[in-house]
């Protein structure tokens, strides 16, 4: 009787110690859930203001003459890239570079820069096309025939001609039909771009004839790569003496304001002032391109 009865205590004992900490445990379960609940409305409410202001950059026409935070609102994020990319310029592209231009002569190096231009030109033609500028497309085509016939590209006769050559890519045929330049990037092994012309940069690259031509010949595509960067950083030695203070920001408005000359030049515009002074740091690009087929006809 006595053994029944402790049995009976010792039950009721555990009934109320486990009922006990269910109780105890409640207001905290409760008070887990209302946090996450809060944590989660958080997170979702600063995704929406990220969103909506990686939105408003994205639709910058960026310029030397803005504030940083307008043309550059990614600077923490590039800034790391410009260190990652000019470690790799230090210790490895540059000193190449250098021996590069010290130890080939300059024909050579001439004469790869004529081959490979000579190749672009079609590119070059078709981007004129696009911008409606068939005088200008024309000449760029006579030039093309003219170098491979006479001398495979490995020369410019055409210029003695009279048909010098004009560079195009597909990220300046967008800005000369105004589509704005989005936000300044600096892109990894690249170097310094925008959105506007990362994705020319693309279509560029699609639309080489190397990427054709050496299709079946990967070593051969990559290694003209490699000397196109080298010869392209051997052309750069003499900018590093000027490059002073801040070079990150120094080759940030260098490039913007350069790319803004460039397009104002393909409009017709460049007597106008592109200098660093723009009274629109809103980024907004009121100009037309109603004019800009007046030097085509």
């Amino acid at each position: 009787m006595l053994m029944r009865q402790f049995s009976v205590l010792c039950a009721t004992l555990i009934t109320l110690g486990i009922s006990s900490s269910i109780l105890a445990n409640e207001p905290t379960t409760i008070n887990d859930a209302q946090a996450e609940s809060v944590n989660k409305h958080s997170r979702i409410d600063k995704f929406k203001a990220f969103s909506g202001k990686t939105i408003q950059d994205l639709k910058v026409d960026a310029n030397a003459a803005q504030p940083d935070e307008i043309k550059d609102p990614f600077q923490s994020v590039n800034r790391k890239i410009f260190v990652f990319n000019d470690y790799i310029d230090r210790h490895a592209l540059r000193p190449i570079a250098v021996q590069y231009q010290a130890k080939i002569p300059a024909e050579v190096r001439g004469s790869y820069r004529d081959f490979r231009g000579n190749l672009a030109e079609p590119w070059n033609a078709t981007n004129q096309v696009i911008q409606w500028k068939p005088k200008r497309a024309l000449k760029t085509v006579g030039r093309f025939v003219i170098n491979s016939i006479t001398t495979l590209g490995l020369a410019d006769p055409a210029s003695r001609l009279g048909l010098d050559g004009e560079d195009e890519s597909f990220g300046t045929t967008l800005g000369y039909y105004g589509v704005r330049s989005g936000p300044y990037l600096m892109v990894p092994f690249v170097g310094p771009s925008t959105l506007r012309d990362g994705f020319g940069f693309l279509v560029d690259s699609q639309a080489s004839p190397q990427k054709y031509i050496l299709d079946d010949y990967q070593g051969l595509y990559w290694g003209d790569w490699a000397v196109y960067a080298i010869d392209m950083r051997s052309s750069l030695l003499d900018v590093d003496r000027a490059l002073q203070g801040d070079r990150y920001a120094a080759i940030r408005d260098a490039y913007l304001q350069r790319k803004r000359f460039v397009i104002a030049e393909k409009k017709g515009d460049s007597n106008d002032d592109v200098s660093f002074v723009d009274d629109d740091d809103s980024g907004v690009d009121n100009s037309s391109t109603s004019d800009s087929n007046t030097d085509n006809k």
